[in-house]
């Protein structure tokens, strides 16, 4: 079972009381971000595509696997309220109505976490990449989570209150060959990030965007985004981690877990003053 260590500090709970709402809370990052805030002592909205997508070469968080998330959340801690919803961020009138059901359900959000996002189509030289797929790339990595915003920004801002964590990537820091869309993407989120913390700083609601570096595909969390990229640059699966850690700095791979530490720490009153930063878990890879 994929487990979450309680992060350190005066409280082994530093979500206690406040309700989150995390997308692309399937597998992956998004599961180990759900995990790490059942511990943390937070109430959840979990929300998840549930099918595939014409365009995505690799299947997307399933039905079942969000179900599975949230039944570890429970697990985890009894005293926490999980709840799942499955919503397409490319809908408007979907995310509406999950913002308004955690709004039914909990009263309030206290933290958005905007995790959902595709990585492919990609391995693709720029001027190779159709029209489709570079509207695609960007309807969900940028529009979705800027149509999260825009759902929870008005109770947010009424309760003077809120984190919204985005979780980008180094590719929205730095360039990477054949990755056009997806930089430019992330890139942009960054953007939408510091723009937005200005916009909902006077209401005391914080913006962050969370970077990691190359995540490791842990079994137990079901990612796989990692060995999709491999996938898209034509690197072999068995040989596909010992090539992303010969780029890293600390010669290892981040764990789901590391970036869900960050997410904790982000999403708590820890890092009340902490906005429109861009908060890397990338092992050293963007300090060179």
């Amino acid at each position: 079972m994929l487990t979450t260590p309680p992060p350190g500090g005066a409280t082994s709970a530093p979500l206690a009381g406040k309700a989150a709402l995390i997308t692309g809370a399937a597998r992956g990052i998004g599961r180990a971000c759900a995990l790490a805030y059942a511990r943390a002592g937070a109430d959840l909205l979990l929300t998840d595509i549930g099918h595939d997508l014409d365009g995505v070469p690799y299947p997307l968080g399933s039905t079942g696997q969000l179900a599975h998330t949230a039944q570890l959340c429970r697990e985890l801690s009894a005293a926490s309220v999980v709840v799942t919803a499955e919503a397409d961020v490319r809908d408007l009138d979907a995310v509406r109505a999950v913002v308004d059901g955690a709004l039914d359900r909990f009263g309030r959000i206290d933290v958005l976490l905007n995790n959902a996002g595709i990585a492919a189509p990609s391995g693709k030289t720029v001027h190779d990449i159709t029209p489709d797929e570079w509207e695609l790339m960007l309807d969900v990595d940028v529009s979705g989570a800027w149509r999260m915003i825009r759902a929870v920004g008005a109770a947010m801002t009424e309760q003077r209150a809120g984190s919204v964590i985005n979780v980008a990537s180094t590719a929205g820091l730095v360039g990477y060959r054949h990755f056009a869309g997806y930089v430019t993407a992330k890139h942009a989120l960054v953007g939408l990030t510091k723009s937005a913390a200005l916009d909902f700083a006077p209401f005391g609601v914080r913006v962050n965007a969370l970077c990691p570096g190359s995540v490791r595909d842990d079994d137990a969390a079901e990612g796989r985004m990692l060995s999709e990229i491999a996938r898209s640059l034509d690197v072999p699966v068995a040989e596909h981690e010992e090539t992303f850690v010969a780029a890293q700095p600390m010669n290892r791979l981040i764990e789901p877990e590391d970036v869900a530490g960050a997410a904790v720490w982000l999403g708590s009153d820890a890092s009340r003053q902490v906005t429109g930063s861009t908060v890397t878990v990338d092992g050293g890879f963007t300090s060179r």
